[in-house]
């Protein structure tokens, strides 16, 4: 803001005063942007001095003392992951090994079952994990499978940006040896996945999908399988390789920056993905490609080693928060009061009242026009805190798709800081879960400002789940 305002003064002589200026206009012009106009000339005048002697300096000094580097990873968030009981996932029995690579690559990782009362009843039983765990098959055979798949069909749907064989076929015999021994971690205990390329990995590239990045290297540790794409600096499904399509419709395309795990997910390409949201980034993708995806509450997850866009969208996060997670197989349904709004699918309704969950119609009220609106706000100042040097040394003339990123962070420049803080969303309300359409841009844009997981509460999904067939389409 304040340097806007020198910008907009006309060149003077080194001893002529502010006060003397007689183009007021262009400095009336500028405090409108601020929304600020109510200030006569003489103060407008005045603040304009005042910034050139005071404001301007102070800004210079702290960001040569605190400057970002771009993605804000030179000061990382502390990996903290949640306390957690261990999980009572049964034992199970009679799960065969497909003759078909191709259907063992569409085999679920996880288990489904309906929990209430504390009776568990298992519905369905298909599971990647004890293939490996009953050792009908190896991780390196597993990683095999996936590796070709992937080189298959990414020349189509153009989703990786960096194959890992090497790493993925080290780390696959490491969990074998593991087993021989038997060490058996967990039921994602061999199994290969991919990781959406905002998250860094030591000696591979992270690009974020953007050609100025597009030979960074970061040296963080993780543990993955391939490097899947992300949308342009985590926006939107185009990148510096091209974009993202759709397995169900290639002429069609994936909508979101997690754009490469939802496509390799839905192909059979990868076992699962991890993406990562900031507003609709997986659920977008996910609705798309026909995957579900399970958007966390904020500060359940580490967030170290990944790019940032907006930490002030995670108010808790250092990264993440130090809990004690409920067993969700033990959670009694039947306790919860889950509401519907007006576009809820009604046969997820039905099948949840079926199960004894207390079901009650809902609206959503909000207290502002426009919740993208604040989105906007916020995650725009945020990003271009961490890519101000971006801006600044004119990288995003470079920017592969120049609607995207480029306007926003220039618009984020006239921001008031004052505005900024004063973000109120929506009126309280106390509801365990509600249901509605995941895509209706608003609801997104409110769910991930206010902290709420997309899939509410892992029990209602697993009740709905094994009595549908949309996971096995």
């Amino acid at each position: 803001m304040i340097i806007l305002f020198i910008l907009c003064l006309k060149k003077k002589k080194k001893n002529e005063s502010l006060e003397k200026i007689s183009d007021i206009s262009s400095i009336r012009r500028v405090f409108e942007l601020f929304d600020s106009n109510f200030f006569n000339d003489e103060k407008m005048l005045e603040i304009v001095k005042c910034a050139k002697k005071f404001n301007i300096p102070t800004i210079r000094a702290n960001r040569k003392l605190v400057g970002s580097v771009n993605g804000g990873l030179q000061d990382p968030s502390a990996l903290i992951f949640p306390l957690s009981t261990k999980f009572n996932y049964p034992s199970l029995s009679g799960i065969y090994r497909p003759k078909n690579d191709d259907d063992i690559a569409f085999m679920t990782i996880s288990l489904t079952f309906h929990s209430c009362c504390y009776e568990i009843d298992i519905y369905q039983v298909l599971k990647l994990g004890e293939l490996i765990k009953s050792k009908q098959i190896t991780s390196v055979e597993l990683t095999r499978i996936f590796i070709q798949r992937l080189k298959r069909y990414n020349p189509i749907l153009e989703a990786v940006v960096t194959y890992t064989e090497e790493l993925a076929n080290q780390q696959a015999k490491g969990a074998d040896k593991l087993l021989a021994r038997g060490v058996y971690l967990c039921p994602l205990h061999g199994i290969p996945y991919g990781l959406k390329d905002i998250i860094s990995v030591p000696h591979y590239k992270t690009t974020w999908g953007s050609t100025t990045f597009k030979d960074q290297v970061l040296n963080t540790e993780t543990w993955f399988f391939a490097k899947l794409v992300t949308g342009l600096l985590a926006y939107d499904d185009i990148w510096f390789g091209g974009r993202t399509r759709n397995p169900w419709n290639i002429k069609e395309f994936t909508i979101g920056s997690s754009s490469g795990p939802a496509a390799c997910t839905s192909a059979g390409m990868v076992s699962f993905a991890i993406g990562s949201e900031t507003v609709g980034s997986m659920t977008l993708p996910a609705s798309c490609c026909g995957v579900a995806a399970l958007h966390l509450t904020f500060g359940f997850v580490g967030r170290t080693g990944i790019i940032s866009l907006s930490k002030s969208l995670d108010p808790n996060d250092l990264s993440s928060r130090d809990i004690l997670l409920e067993d969700h197989f033990l959670v009694d349904i039947t306790k919860l009061t889950v509401r519907y709004v007006d576009d809820a699918e009604m046969e997820v309704v039905h099948v949840l009242e079926s199960k004894g969950v207390n079901m009650v119609p809902f609206k959503l009220n909000y207290i502002v026009d426009s919740v993208q609106g604040i989105v906007n706000f916020t995650m725009d100042v945020d990003m271009l805190a961490h890519f101000d040097e971006w801006q600044r040394s004119r990288k995003d003339d470079d920017c592969e798709s120049q609607s995207q990123w480029p306007p926003e962070l220039h618009r984020a420049r006239i921001f008031p800081a004052v505005d900024h803080v004063q973000v109120f969303l929506i009126d309280s309300f106390s509801v365990d879960a509600f249901i509605g359409d995941a895509t209706d841009w608003e609801r997104v844009c409110m769910g991930n400002l206010v902290g709420m997981p997309v899939i509410v509460a892992l029990a209602l999904a697993m009740a709905h789940q094994p009595v549908t067939d949309h996971h096995k389409k």
